[in-house]
């Protein structure tokens, strides 16, 4: 089994010690899905919805998402970002939109949480500003795709299939 980093020999939670790892240029690309009825999907390709664009707003809302990480998730490092970004994919089977964010830094660590947490308050965000339409909308699928840099390397996830299917890559919606 693998030792857990944020776990002392004592069991105890701690933050990781990064001093001395060397600076790299490391990206994680994490992606999630949420599920709505068609009609909700319609709304929001028309840009119907009732609170406006919610695509600009669940995208900003995980943009700041990644840059606050370390607000929220508690042993996570603070990390100056170069990139964070979220793309949007509609599906029609299931019903619902693909969610993908991509952060990049050049640092000790890794931005494997920050592309997580920035997929997940984008889904909760499309939820919150869609809910008025659809209370029944499920947010799933939440998985990091791919990550590089650092000591442990490059990792890509196996495809998947299912409901929560990967989007196809470079849709910008």
């Amino acid at each position: 089994m693998t030792k857990l980093t944020h776990l002392d020999d004592k069991g105890r939670a701690r933050m990781v010690d990064v001093g001395e790892k060397p600076a790299t240029q490391r990206v994680a690309v994490a992606e999630g899905f949420i599920a709505m009825r068609p009609e909700t999907l319609a709304l929001v390709i028309a840009g119907g919805a009732s609170k406006g664009d919610v695509l600009a707003a669940a995208r900003i809302a995980g943009i700041m998402a990644a840059k606050k990480t370390s607000e929220l998730i508690p042993l996570c490092h603070p990390l100056a970002l170069s990139k964070a970004s979220i793309e949007f994919a509609p599906s029609e089977t299931p019903a619902g939109l693909h969610i993908r964010a991509e952060v990049h830094v050049t640092g000790p660590t890794g931005v494997e949480m920050e592309a997580l947490t920035a997929v997940s308050v984008a889904a909760l965000t499309l939820y919150d500003m869609l809910k008025a339409a659809d209370r029944g909308m499920e947010i799933g699928g939440v998985r990091l795709l791919e990550k590089s840099g650092g000591r442990s390397g490059d990792y890509a996830a196996p495809p998947r299939s299912g409901s929560f299917t990967a989007a196809p890559r470079g849709n910008k919606g």
